[in-house]
């Protein structure tokens, strides 16, 4: 922790002091200054709204947490203080509104259970009171040390979680929700292995805790151990076959693993029970999407906003099949529900990426980029990238994974020839790629698939802050009987995507930052790098909406940034591993496809077969942005639609610096 970072928390510690004593005035004389000097402190603006409350100030209250909701639109207690401002007025209704979303936002808040249990008696609806009391009396039941983590980590702490939660476990430690606790924390820091093992253990001590499994069910996932997640939610379901999470849970993981049928099966059980659960719709309408029934995939998303009219997911996910046109009635419903003070921060972003495509469609430029960019700021709130790590990570490719490094370990990998990597940047045209090569009668499609980026996590250690990371470096000091370990192992853990042919595609763009741990792993792997021109690229990647992986995006600069860094570390590939790497540019492709088939054919080794020629044609599961677009014939429509934002790009075009223009080199 820096000097300044200590001297923040000594001044919030006292400042905590003094409001515990009473003193409210003294304590909003301490965190003034803290406010002039950084006005997006969460902390100080927290504390300066609950001090102005209790010194009967309710204007200034309401500003401070118009201003924190600003800075983190999802920080819970923001919303359980401005339950407590209202309800100190006597405006009950909004009260309970303002509760629901702090606990929502963070579901250990035990005074926003409480507060709703009285304000729901009061008004008479006893059974909701009934509900919101068992969580206020769940919450009451747990360790306040735990509580605490589970504050911290909804906040976003999580090192403090992390530090406070190995505290309590050397006390108490076969302690199950601990462990359950710690195991989030180490998933939200991607340390899977550490979170694998405490669920697993915790399980072992609880076998019959249903949190528990469903944690595990979630981590699982996260790994990409599909099978294993499907057995686990296949043996919940079998307890309770009618529960309708169980059958949410077997729905989904069976989703992951490509069986459709069941999926819809088990999502329309739900729906037998809960007719209108906008999750379940949306669920249902994203595994229609997939499967390429995208009239049956409207009407489940179009249901699910009319279940719930700020159900951002849905008409994100009309807005992201890219072929659908919002009607006149969507795009207002979607500005009305945006613009609600009280919309859920989830919501709000969904439904400006969507906004953003609807009114890029209807060629008002300048309010589409202005919701793009109000979705970006959103996202980029609850963001850790930055840019300058990112770009030590790729300075750190470049000088470990050398010729020299390779030449050393020369026939160190697993030989298996089947898989065909396909890098660069998301929006590249990396899926349209995918979806020719899958149309080959021995090429099997697969998914953007994780594995070399969840191997390049385990190599590198557990860092601690301002620490240095153990990849690539250890690249280095690997045993040779490693590198064929780990290769086989990731042939081993994939082979449940594919269907038989001899060979697969794994469609991960930010694998071109791994090219040198794959090649040492498996040497006999064809690797193909998707580009696309800079401008159309990037914005394109702003304007999209990632499930998560591409934090990057939420700025023009990063984005301008990352994409200068992929073209001088490709460059890098290119003279350290010549001839590994085909470079397919995607403006290439739309001029003359049959000459780059060919050419991406000929370098992995694959007989011509025409079916490639007319890869829209072909039917299989699609899970990336491109999925409807890569079931049409090539066109140009997409190639210059950036143009019309040409006035608003000036940021990026800076960050490109030379790739602006010598992308192709």
């Amino acid at each position: 922790m820096s000097a300044t970072e200590e001297s923040t928390e000594a001044r919030l510690r006292e400042a905590q002091r003094l409001m515990t004593a009473g003193r409210f005035e003294d304590a909003r004389m301490v965190l003034a200054p803290m406010l002039d000097e950084a006005p997006d402190n969460v902390d100080a603006l927290y504390m300066s709204a609950v001090c102005a409350r209790y010194l009967s100030q309710p204007e200034k209250a309401a500003a401070y947490l118009q201003q924190l909701k600003s800075a983190s639109p999802d920080f819970g207690r923001a919303y359980q203080e401005e339950g407590h401002l209202a309800r100190s007025t006597g405006d009950l209704e909004k009260a309970l509104s303002a509760y629901g979303q702090a606990v929502r936002a963070n579901p250990g808040l035990e005074a926003s259970w409480r507060a709703q249990e009285e304000i729901l008696r009061e008004l008479g609806r006893t059974a909701a009171a009934a509900q919101a009391k068992a969580q206020a009396e769940r919450l009451a039941s747990i360790p306040r040390e735990l509580l605490a983590v589970t504050n911290f980590i909804h906040e976003g702490k999580y090192i403090k979680a992390e530090n406070l939660c190995r505290r309590f476990l050397q006390q108490h430690p076969r302690h199950v929700e601990g462990m359950r606790l710690l195991a989030d924390v180490g998933a939200r820091l991607g340390v899977l292995g550490d979170a694998d093992f405490l669920l697993e253990s915790a399980i072992a001590f609880e076998p019959d805790n249903i949190q528990l499994r469903l944690d595990y069910i979630q981590l699982l996932r996260k790994r990409q151990k599909f099978q294993a997640a499907l057995d686990q939610a296949k043996a919940l379901y079998e307890r309770d076959p009618h529960n309708p999470l169980f059958q949410s849970h077997y729905a989904i993981e069976s989703l992951q693993t490509g069986d459709f049928e069941k999926a819809l099966g088990l999502f329309d059980k739900v729906l037998e029970t809960l007719p209108d659960d906008p999750a379940t719709l949306t669920s249902r309408g994203h595994a229609l999407k997939t499967w390429g029934r995208t009239d049956e995939a409207i009407k489940s998303y179009r249901a699910a906003f009319a279940a719930k009219p700020d159900q951002g997911d849905a008409y994100y996910a009309l807005a992201n099949l890219k072929t659908y046109e919002f009607t006149d009635e969507e795009i207002e419903a979607m500005r009305v529900q945006e613009a609600r003070s009280e919309a859920a921060y989830q919501d709000r972003f969904h439904l400006c990426f969507a906004l953003g495509k609807a009114c890029e469609d209807r060629g008002d430029v300048e309010t589409a980029f202005s919701y793009y960019a109000r979705g970006n700021e959103l996202k980029r709130l609850k963001s850790a990238y930055r840019a300058d790590d990112m770009d030590k990570e790729f300075q750190a490719q470049v000088d470990i994974c050398t010729a020299e490094l390779f030449n050393a370990r020369a026939g160190a990998g697993y030989d298996a020839p089947d898989p065909i990597f396909i890098v660069g940047l998301p929006r590249a045209g990396s899926t349209l790629l995918e979806q020719i090569l899958a149309s080959h009668s021995q090429v099997d499609g697969t998914l953007e698939l994780p594995n070399i980026l969840s191997l390049s996590q385990s190599l590198r250690g557990r860092r601690r802050a301002g620490g240095e990371s153990d990849y690539p470096k250890i690249l280095q000091t690997l045993p040779a009987e490693k590198f064929a370990d780990m290769g086989k192992a990731y042939i081993e853990d994939t082979r449940i995507h594919r269907a038989g042919a001899p060979y697969f595609i794994d469609k991960m763009p930010n694998n071109f930052r791994h090219i040198g741990l794959i090649h040492l792993i498996m040497p006999n792997a064809k690797i193909i790098d998707a580009r696309r021109e800079p401008m159309a690229c990037c914005f394109s990647g702003y304007k999209q909406l990632f499930a998560e992986g591409q934090e990057f995006t939420y700025g023009l600069e990063d984005i301008g940034r990352y994409y200068r860094g992929y073209v001088e570390l490709m460059r890098h590939w290119d003279a350290a591993l010549p001839g590994k790497v085909l470079r397919v540019q995607h403006e290439d492709v739309i001029d003359d496809l049959e000459r780059e088939v060919r050419r991406m054919l000929d370098f992995c080794r694959l007989p011509f077969e025409s079916a490639c020629l007319d890869f829209h044609k072909t039917e299989r599961s699609v899970r990336t942005a491109s999925s409807e677009q890569v079931r049409q014939p090539i066109n140009k429509s997409g190639v210059d639609q950036w143009r019309r934002f040409d006035p608003f790009l000036d940021p990026l075009k800076k960050a490109l610096g030379p790739a602006l223009t010598e992308y192709r080199a």
